[in-house]
């Protein structure tokens, strides 16, 4: 099931990749793709792994989205969600061309961008309603086209809304249901053109209940701790990983 890594480290990296993906989804309200997959490209066969990040991207915005529903607003989320759903099937489609590869360097480059881009500072960047809803729907459906390819559908609507300002409650509250959207359509998708199969199911009985456990976890601390700091160690690790990863695909 798991090549080129001996498998009891293979499976250790599984399960310290969903349990760390969901510990930080609930207590930060993202990142489930983004440390899952810097974890599972270095002891998964490449095409199992966006599947699985998409499968633990449901579940542990499932527990995320409980988190903020009173603060979720229709007409706040609506001019991500609905482009965003268009954009799915395209990073679906690209995702069955891929080679391991270019899959690896792609999500490498977006890890380690996506790090340095927070690490400097760069989204708090303010630029208020510049762009309004047309502006919205572009990071919307680019967030659906990267959900379908690779289950990396909210770092760039996270930053959006970062820069967008306002509460972190009102942007939780925007971009959790948008994840939840997109990976539950991607995650069909998926399904439907066969790259959910026995492999993939086998590995997420292990790594789901983890992913969800973890997740409430973190939610519970949520607010507890400085999430400022929280972050700055999780972005290092990811942009670490990304590198990593960008190295092994050059090789």
């Amino acid at each position: 099931m798991l090549e080129h890594v001996p498998t009891a480290t293979a499976l250790a990296f599984v399960l310290f990749g969903a349990l760390a993906a969901g510990f930080i989804s609930g207590f930060a309200g993202f990142g489930t793709a983004l440390v899952a997959s810097g974890f599972w490209f270095h002891a998964l066969p490449p095409a199992l792994v966006p599947p699985l990040v998409v499968l633990a991207g449901v579940a542990g915005q499932l527990v995320g989205v409980l988190k903020v529903r009173r603060a979720f607003e229709w007409g706040r989320a609506l001019p991500y969600i609905a482009p965003g759903v268009l954009g799915v099937p395209l990073g679906v489609t690209a995702l069955t061309v891929a080679s391991p590869d270019a899959l690896r360097l792609t999500v490498g480059l977006f890890l380690a961008a996506y790090a340095a881009f927070q690490l400097l500072g760069l989204a708090r960047f303010a630029i208020g309603g510049w762009g309004g809803h047309l502006a919205d729907g572009t990071v919307g459906f680019t967030g659906g086209v990267l959900g379908g390819f690779a289950g990396l559908s909210g770092p760039l609507p996270l930053v959006w809304l970062q820069m967008r300002g306002g509460p972190s409650a009102t942007q939780r509250a925007t971009y959790q249901p948008f994840n939840l959207v997109v990976l539950g359509l991607a995650a069909a998708g998926m399904a439907l053109s066969g790259r959910i199969d026995a492999r993939v199911l086998d590995i997420a009985a292990l790594c789901l209940p983890a992913t969800l456990a973890s997740a409430w976890i973190g939610a519970q601390l949520y607010g507890r701790i400085s999430e400022a700091m929280f972050q700055r160690v999780v972005l290092a690790l990811l942009l670490t990983s990304g590198t990593g990863l960008i190295v092994e695909a050059l090789r």
